[in-house]
């Protein structure tokens, strides 16, 4: 078998993909798909639910492992990295999940310190000064510390996820829907919060962010860049799964109907198949 042939620019891209595809069993959720990010990027990942966007930020730091293909950091594959080598490569990632994943039987501090508790073996105090200085980039006060989660409200449970997700200075920072469930304000404190942790790490080693995300308004505003993934089930044997790539303020004038469709959401044709379905 031939080796995959490189995506372009990936010697130059911290996260690239190269002909990478997923498979469940006979469903195909990603299908040969080459993308690279270069450093300092951020990236906005859309499409409809079951178009595979989670799938490929799961591939990415190698939680799921892909059929096909393959997914290099830093020009490195994970696929032939040790246990050693593929946890080192993590701490180099933050990842915001979609519903924060607290621990709920944990203290605030307890959340946010236990990266660095558990993968540099920073000592308590140095932990929370840190915690305390994360939590205020992302505006919450050091009041919080004492807290469970049940006693925030979501917006604030986001932003400890993303106070958690920064503690080890990464890379890579994924967002896997980071504003479902948060009203139209809270939502743009947190894309100002997104647009802010670009620049942590200055000029010399800026942050790349990947966001995986349903909401337009989250994508054009923080993105550099927008990728579009098509459902697999729904294009021909020939037709590739990324229907748009380009810049974030350009997408409203593609002339592909998935795209408008999608942005503008506008049912048409869709609800005639979903009928049929």
């Amino acid at each position: 078998m031939n080796a995959p042939a490189p995506a372009k620019d990936a010697k130059k891209a911290l996260v690239a993909i190269e002909r990478l595809s997923v498979r469940f069993g006979t469903q195909t959720v990603l299908r040969d798909l080459s993308l690279s990010v270069p450093r300092g990027q951020t990236l906005a990942i859309i499409g409809e639910s079951g178009c595979g966007k989670t799938v490929l930020l799961k591939s990415l730091i190698g939680l799921i492992q892909p059929t096909s293909g393959r997914v290099l950091f830093d020009g490195e594959p994970l696929g032939g990295m040790s246990d050693r080598q593929l946890t080192a490569a993590r701490t180099r990632y933050g990842f915001v999940f979609q519903q924060a994943a607290l621990f709920d039987s944990s203290t605030i501090e307890e959340n946010v310190t236990f990266p660095v508790l558990e993968h540099r073996r920073a000592k308590p105090a140095e932990a929370r000064r840190m915690a305390v200085d994360r939590l205020r980039q992302v505006g919450l006060p050091e009041s919080v510390l004492t807290k469970k989660p049940a006693e925030l409200s979501g917006g604030m449970r986001k932003r400890v996820g993303l106070a958690r997700a920064l503690m080890m200075d990464p890379d890579v920072l994924l967002y896997d829907e980071p504003t479902t469930g948060l009203d139209p304000i809270m939502s743009d404190v947190v894309n100002e919060l997104i647009l802010r942790t670009t620049e942590l790490g200055g000029d010399d080693n800026p942050v790349t962010s990947i966001v995986v995300t349903h909401d337009m308004h989250s994508a054009v505003k923080v993105a550099d860049r927008i990728v579009m993934l098509y459902p697999v089930a729904r294009l021909k044997p020939d037709e590739p799964q990324i229907v748009y790539d380009g810049p974030a303020n350009k997408i409203e004038k593609s002339s592909d109907p998935r795209v408008t469709q999608f942005v503008h959401g506008e049912a048409r044709d869709r609800l005639e198949e979903l009928q049929i379905a």
